[in-house]
């Protein structure tokens, strides 16, 4: 009589345990990024009521205000991510540190830059992005913990 194999044998067992160890292998450093974009994107999603505030006091008064009090915003605005927004003149900082915010971006920075046209238009320029054709030269960046690979699509 002839046996007949049932189940699998040590090697194959070592070759799939060995290709899911790989996959896991590249898989948690992309998870880990992406994660980090998440709390990333915070940022720039709330200073858009900041850039509102700061576009309308340079509408109305021709120069950009001194800083985020200046337009209303007593304390500055923060979130889960997000310790703290606030401006001077046409740039605003956010800092990322709070004990939710991944510790690879804790004492990371992104600086937004507004920047203004010959007929008074306003474009924000954030990040690693560039200035649009026929405004301003402006520097926005980031600096601290944070990378070029973490940054919102708009602001790469």
């Amino acid at each position: 009589m002839k046996a007949i194999q049932k189940g699998f044998t040590l090697i194959e067992l070592m070759i799939v345990v060995a290709i899911i160890g790989i996959l896991a292998a590249i898989a948690l450093p992309a998870y880990q990024d992406y994660t980090i974009r998440a709390q990333v994107s915070e940022g720039p999603t709330l200073a858009e009521g900041l850039k509102t505030a700061l576009a309308e006091y340079y509408a109305s008064n021709g120069a950009w205000p001194s800083t985020h009090t200046t337009v209303g915003f007593a304390t500055a605005p923060s979130g889960s991510y997000v310790s703290a927004i606030t401006s001077a003149s046409n740039v605003i900082t956010i800092t990322y540190a709070t004990n939710k915010t991944n510790t690879n971006l804790s004492s990371g920075t992104l600086l937004i830059a507004g920047t203004v046209d010959g007929n008074g238009d306003i474009a924000w320029v954030c990040g690693n992005s560039a200035t649009p054709t026929g405004f301003g030269a402006v520097t926005a960046g980031y600096g601290g913990a944070m990378q070029l690979k973490w940054l919102p699509a708009s602001c790469k």
